[in-house]
């Protein structure tokens, strides 16, 4: 009897057993994936307007697309075979899908999208109590939503357990191969 009791007393609470039970080895988000009509066009769109790098995409696919990556993330961009799949609505909606891409100089990204020509929508959210958050809205070639935002301003403030909000303190990057000149550069 005294056994069961000792058992007992290094048990963990249940709550935290299925706390932990059901915790996923997810480290980030890796690539958000984008049906194009051009993929030359897309391209040029990512690389110039955001900063992404072409990167090469495994051999093994027989599809046309491209693979862009920077800021630890990925773009894949994929020819549609069907147009019916891409947005038929090109008009700025912040509560319709898109991406978002944090910027430390929201200012300099606003001059980049006129400098390029690229229609898109300001606007400031919050307040002195929650954090004001800097919005600029605007397409890529085939209507998919991109914004861009100072949201580092807003408090993460958990609604439930802080133990299940997994931040990157050392952020998982995948190998980076540069060519020699490359590398000399940097």
């Amino acid at each position: 009897m005294e056994r069961k009791s000792e058992d007992n007393k290094n048990r963990k609470p249940k709550e935290d057993e299925a706390e932990h039970e059901h915790e996923l080895p997810l480290m980030s988000l890796n690539h958000v994936s984008r049906l194009c009509t051009s993929v030359k066009d897309s391209v040029d769109f990512y690389t110039k307007a955001l900063g992404f790098v072409l990167i090469e995409r495994p051999q093994a696919f027989d599809f046309d697309g491209a693979w862009l990556f920077n800021y630890g993330i990925g773009i894949h961009l994929v020819q549609a075979n069907d147009e019916d799949k891409l947005p038929n609505n090109h008009e700025l909606d912040p509560m319709d899908n898109h991406i978002s891409f944090q910027c430390e100089d929201m200012g300099a990204m606003e001059q980049k999208l006129k400098d390029l020509g690229i229609k898109y929508m300001k606007r400031t959210v919050g307040g002195e109590e929650d954090g004001v958050i800097d919005q600029l809205f605007f397409n890529d070639p085939d209507g998919f939503m991109i914004e861009i935002c100072n949201c580092e301003n807003v408090k993460l403030k958990p609604v439930g357990s802080f133990n299940r909000i997994k931040l990157p303190f050392d952020r998982h990057n995948p190998p980076v191969e540069l060519d020699a000149n490359a590398a000399k550069a940097s």
